[in-house]
């Protein structure tokens, strides 16, 4: 089988389509530092949450850069605040 810890994973490959990863292997992708770029940044495009746990789960959440909809979604927060910033007036 094919493995590459960037491109590939087993767990994506032994997945059926449009099924939803269990709480393991959700866990197990959290738990991956190949999945942690320079210890805070969580990248796994096999992951589909948009704002997965931090790595300390306790602290919050993280975007997952590894997810085109997350990048769009923190685009999407920053041009509001832009916007609101820009009208509201203290």
């Amino acid at each position: 089988m094919l493995k590459h810890p960037f491109l590939f994973s087993q767990d994506l490959l032994s997945m059926k389509p449009k099924e939803k990863p269990d709480k393991e292997t959700l866990k197990k992708w959290h738990d991956d530092p190949a999945n942690w770029r320079l210890g805070i940044f969580y990248y796994n495009p096999i992951d589909k949450r948009l704002l997965p746990p931090k790595r300390i789960s306790e602290l919050g959440w993280t975007v997952n850069y590894g997810n085109p909809y997350s990048i769009l979604f923190m685009l999407a927060i920053v041009i509001l605040i832009v916007i609101i910033g820009k009208y509201v007036h203290f």
